[in-house]
């Protein structure tokens, strides 16, 4: 084997591809955080000396097509780092003419992820010959047992918990050899044997891939600790005991994730008035007033601004939390002019706008759906950030609030116990504040924690956002995130292989 280890990562999705990847590293394919991730953990590793290889779709239209504005800008700025012998886009026309990587229908979901696996597994691994094969989530979820049957070690990654099923016959029907690795597969029910089960026992591609992988990790180790503790009733218990099984055997860990270089105010292109640790202060109230003028709120930099950047969604985010204590809040905080600005999208944006229209609040509360500048600006802008979320494999916001002196509120489970501390002004420790029942009197204790906070002396408050800033900065950076990747397939590379 060579001196530095060959990296294969497979990933359905990334925001960008690094520099020197030659025309493809202008292509983009985003739904969700895996994206993101996946982009900047690429980079990073080929930044530290990696000999890093990128697996994906050729998501033709969307490449070319249909990318925002947005990431057109931002893409405009990556340069050819890597050759395009790095870069393998697994072709077939499930995938060459959607114009979103999921459809939200289940059988257009898993042929894709089929046909995406069935090259991978016929055409790029054979191809580039990897040490090492990095999967990510469910759409990768078949590849770890080919690869415990070629005997490479493979790293599952789960970034979220959704999962698919399929039977051997229809795996098969596309084109892959399931036959040949079906023992390392996770079925609904314990096969008999091959024949037996071909047709009818379903396999799923989460449990699969964790059942299989060498080495399985989360994007959060209190998230990880929580499913094996039991704490979150909607992990099947598929995935739960598989989990278990892997994190009893020392072959399970978490790794958290990072916000995006860009995501920094010093250098940030779509924030209005750029700034760091020393200069926040002033700062950040131009940015407050430019944002409540561009989002027609109150004109007043000493408003406290409270910032919601997740999607509107009632089954893990917790904005439920907030329509039920929204007008109360507003009220409570009159006199403090207290404001609340939301940048997202989803199924409760629609009560947030009943609550502004019927109580005629849209001069203390805007909503807005997603927009990657206005996000932007709210984190430069505001105080505080709100994160309830009921459960949070990762998190990222939170993160992103800190490096722009944004304090969160968060709900204490996942990927938020790991990254928020309560703020102690006297120990001068902490980054936030977090609540430990997931429920209104909760959300609202820890606002008032929060207030309690702006109102002490500005100065006293300056300096703690500082520190704040600082350690921000030094502990959520992608580099940190991918030495620990390196680590790992280190770790990975020196344990005996079983089959």
């Amino acid at each position: 084997m060579a001196q530095q280890p060959r990296i294969l990562i497979v990933t359905p999705e990334v925001t960008y591809l690094p520099e020197d990847m030659g025309d493809r590293s202008n292509y983009c394919a985003k739904a969700g955080g895996l994206a993101d991730v996946s982009a900047a953990l690429i980079s990073a590793l080929f930044d530290l000396g990696c000999d890093v290889h990128v697996a994906l779709p050729d998501y033709r239209s969307i490449y070319h097509g249909t990318t925002t504005k947005t990431h057109n800008r931002e893409l405009e700025k990556i340069r050819k780092r890597l050759d395009e012998e790095r870069i393998h886009l697994a072709a077939d026309r499930a995938f060459f003419y959607l114009e979103n990587i999921y459809s939200g229908y289940s059988d257009k979901d898993l042929k894709v992820s089929l046909a995406f696996q069935r090259e991978v597994i016929n055409n790029i691994i054979p191809r580039v010959e990897p040490d090492i094969i990095h999967c990510n989530d469910w759409m990768t979820g078949l590849i770890p047992a080919m690869a415990r049957q070629l005997q490479i070690p493979c790293l599952f990654t789960i970034h979220n918990i959704h999962t698919m099923t399929s039977t051997l016959d229809e795996i098969e029907d596309r084109g892959i050899d399931a036959a040949s690795f079906w023992q390392w597969l996770y079925f609904k029910k314990p096969p008999d044997n091959y024949e037996e089960s071909r047709n009818w026992n379903r396999v799923d591609f989460l449990a699969s891939g964790v059942f299989a992988a060498h080495y399985v990790n989360t994007v959060s180790p209190t998230f990880l600790k929580e499913i094996v503790g039991g704490r979150h009733p909607f992990v099947e218990n598929c995935l739960k005991t598989q989990l278990t099984n892997k994190y009893q055997a020392g072959c399970a860990t978490g790794i958290l994730n990072a916000p995006e270089p860009e995501f920094n105010p010093a250098v940030d292109e779509m924030v209005r008035f750029n700034y760091g640790p020393k200069n926040h202060r002033k700062i950040k109230s131009k940015n407050k007033l430019f944002l409540q003028k561009i989002v027609d709120l109150e004109q007043n930099a000493d408003a406290p601004l409270f910032f919601w950047p997740s999607r509107l969604d009632p089954v893990q985010k917790g904005c439920q939390l907030l329509v039920e204590i929204m007008y109360d809040l507003v009220s409570r905080y009159w006199d403090e002019g207290l404001q609340i600005i939301s940048v997202a999208d989803g199924e409760y944006q629609k009560h947030f706008h009943d609550i502004v229209r019927f109580h005629g609040l849209s001069r203390r509360i805007a909503v807005w759906g997603f927009n990657e500048a206005l996000s932007h600006q709210g984190f430069a802008a505001s105080d505080f950030i709100f994160m309830p979320s009921s459960f949070e494999p990762c998190g990222l916001p939170q993160m992103t609030g800190c490096i722009y002196g944004t304090l969160p509120i968060v709900f204490d489970t996942g990927g938020l116990h790991d990254t928020v501390h309560d703020l102690d002004p006297e120990k001068e420790t902490g980054n936030g504040f977090l609540f430990n029942v997931h429920d209104t009197e909760g959300f609202n204790w820890a606002i008032d924690r929060a207030m309690d906070f702006y109102a002490l002396d500005p100065d006293t408050r300056e300096q703690h956002i500082n520190r704040i800033m600082i350690e921000g900065t030094l502990e959520f950076n992608h580099s940190r995130c991918a030495e620990n990747y390196i680590n790992l397939y280190g770790k990975m590379l020196q344990r005996p292989f079983i089959v």
